[in-house]
C-alpha cells in the first residue's frame, strides 16, 4: 500500500468541505485500488489529500492518485474551481526507524 499526497488548489472563498473524502472516494474505480482518503486543510494554501492506494509500484500509485483526483475535480459540480497542483509520494528522511 502506498500513501500519495495530492495538493489541491481551492477557490479563494472555499473552506474545506467536510464531505471531500467521500466525494473523492465516489470517483474511484475498482482498478484504482483506493483504500482510504484523508483531507488536511492548510489556511490560505489549499488542501492536501492523503490517498492510500494498493498498487504494483510507487509510480503506478502516483499516476492513479493524480488521475483519480483530476477525475473528481473535473466532474463533480461542487468542486468547480478546485484544481490539482501536485501529486506524489512524500519522502521520509531516514533512517526514521532508528529514532
Amino acid at each position: 500500500m502506498y500513501l500519495i499526497h495530492v495538493r489541491l488548489r481551492a477557490p479563494a472563498e472555499a473552506s474545506a468541505r467536510p464531505d471531500l473524502a467521500a466525494i473523492i472516494s465516489s470517483y474511484a474505480e475498482e482498478s484504482d485500488g483506493l483504500e482510504h482518503v484523508s483531507v488536511h486543510a492548510h489556511a490560505g494554501e489549499g488542501l492536501t489529500l492523503g490517498l492510500f492506494l494498493l498498487a504494483g509500484s510507487l509510480a503506478a500509485a502516483e499516476d492513479t492518485a493524480a488521475r483519480l483526483s483530476r477525475r473528481a475535480v473535473e466532474h463533480h459540480p461542487d468542486l468547480l474551481g478546485y484544481g490539482v497542483v501536485t501529486s506524489g509520494a512524500v519522502l521520509v528522511p531516514g533512517p526514521w526507524w532508528d529514532m
